[in-house]
């Protein structure tokens, strides 16, 4: 069969049959051309929405849930309608100890206050937060650190501002760790400079302290303004929030019933919705480009069948003359898989352009949609492999149809 590949005679013959009909030999291409193209364009830019959306929420902990205290709706244990649910440092220790599949709790608090720097002001949120905080939603900073456990223990007076604030609060050149802004009166070095994005659960004019300096500055006691669950990612974290919720009401004598006592908001289902849209598309994308990729082979064996009947008496001759019928079928199936590997070469080098042009136009900067929209190569080996399998499949129906004549009634057909 190899040997076979390699004779002129079989390429010869292969040109011959479409520069007959070139027209119809290229409009039959084009529904695998099609097919090849979207299956390449879809994949790619489906690849590029996933890389947009892993870079915008790659370092945050997308299996969480904020909670945080509200207004109870019925009455319990003594306790009337309408109290004011407070959370505590105590909770959060509760649920990060009883609760199974917890990973992290981040107690955090937060208060609007004006900011000074020499003549320069300006009202700011300020955060109290731990180190973890910049495990579980990474801090992009552009110079200096974080907050450490150094800063939580000796209640140090250290700020970490983000690059808006820097702009307002501080002159261009000017560098901002090492020097001092105001909070509350009390003076704060800046110890750190980071850069908001969209990921970013706040403002992008917001200021890190450190928790336990909130605490003194503010006197917020053991009371805390929300907390950040997050779930190992084999746990269900709709689960870990209503058993985190539940505990919470036996904590706080809160009616077990009570649906407004705390608020909440679950990324990770959010999340979940999004990675379930982006494998959906890839789904959706596979099925419509081998389905456009089945309608274009079969396409290919109409026009081989047309070919066939109308070098019926070419048949004749060949067979009068020897040929065997393996050789008549592995000749057409030849012509049935090169047409498709043709058209399908074609329909990867259009596809790939489309997507240089759609990373050029939407993948450029800090806000792209479309981020390195692309095939692996693996992707492109599957798709000729099932090219080359369409190709053979299809070309053995002509193949059979050519060998079931007989020599002497091809030799007859005019």
């Amino acid at each position: 069969m190899l040997r076979f590949l390699f004779e002129r005679d079989t390429w010869q013959e292969v040109y011959d049959s479409f520069s007959k009909n070139k027209l119809r030999s290229v409009l039959t291409m084009v529904g695998v051309w099609w097919g090849i193209l979207l299956l390449i364009g879809l994949l790619g830019s489906a690849k590029g929405l996933e890389n947009s959306f892993n870079r915008l929420f790659g370092d945050f902990a997308t299996n969480s849930v904020f909670i945080w205290g509200q207004s109870t709706s019925k009455p319990f244990k003594g306790f009337q309608e309408g109290r004011r649910v407070n959370l505590s440092l105590t909770d959060a220790k509760k649920i990060e100890e009883n609760i199974e599949g917890i990973e992290f709790v981040v107690p955090r608090n937060q208060r609007n206050t004006d900011v000074v720097r020499n003549l320069m002001s300006g009202s700011f949120l300020v955060a109290g937060d731990y180190p973890l905080l910049d495990v579980v939603e990474k801090k992009r900073l552009i110079s200096g650190r974080f907050i450490n456990q150094s800063d939580i223990d000796s209640r140090k007076k250290v700020a970490v501002i983000s690059e808006e604030i820097y702009k307002q609060l501080f002159q261009k050149n000017v560098e901002a760790v090492g020097n001092y802004i105001q909070i509350n009166d009390i003076n704060f070095m800046v110890v750190g400079v980071f850069k908001t994005s969209t990921i970013n659960m706040g403002p992008s004019t917001e200021i890190h302290i450190p928790f336990t300096t909130f605490q003194q500055v503010y006197n917020q006691g053991d009371r805390i303004g929300w907390m950040m669950i997050t779930g190992k990612p084999e746990y269900n974290i709709v689960q870990i929030e209503r058993d985190a919720k539940l505990l919470l009401k036996n904590l706080n004598d809160i009616h077990p019933e009570d649906n407004r006592a705390f608020g909440s908001a679950n990324a990770g289902k959010e999340f979940g919705r999004v990675t379930g849209f982006l494998t959906g598309m890839q789904f959706l994308t596979w099925f419509v480009g081998i389905a456009t990729l089945f309608a274009g082979v079969f396409a290919i064996g109409n026009i081989l069948l047309i070919t066939v009947k109308e070098r019926t008496k070419e048949i004749g001759v060949r067979r009068a003359l020897g040929a065997t019928p393996y050789e008549i079928k592995r000749q057409i199936v030849v012509e049935a898989v090169f047409l498709t590997l043709v058209a399908g070469i074609f329909g990867i080098i259009t596809g790939g352009l489309i997507l240089i042009g759609l990373d050029s136009a939407f993948g450029q900067g800090p806000d792209a949609t479309i981020v390195n929209a692309s095939v692996s190569i693996a992707v492109v080996f599957i798709a000729l492999i099932i090219l080359v399998v369409l190709g053979t499949l299809i070309g053995l129906i002509p193949a059979f149809k050519a060998t079931s004549i007989k020599p002497i009634e091809a030799l007859r057909e005019e």
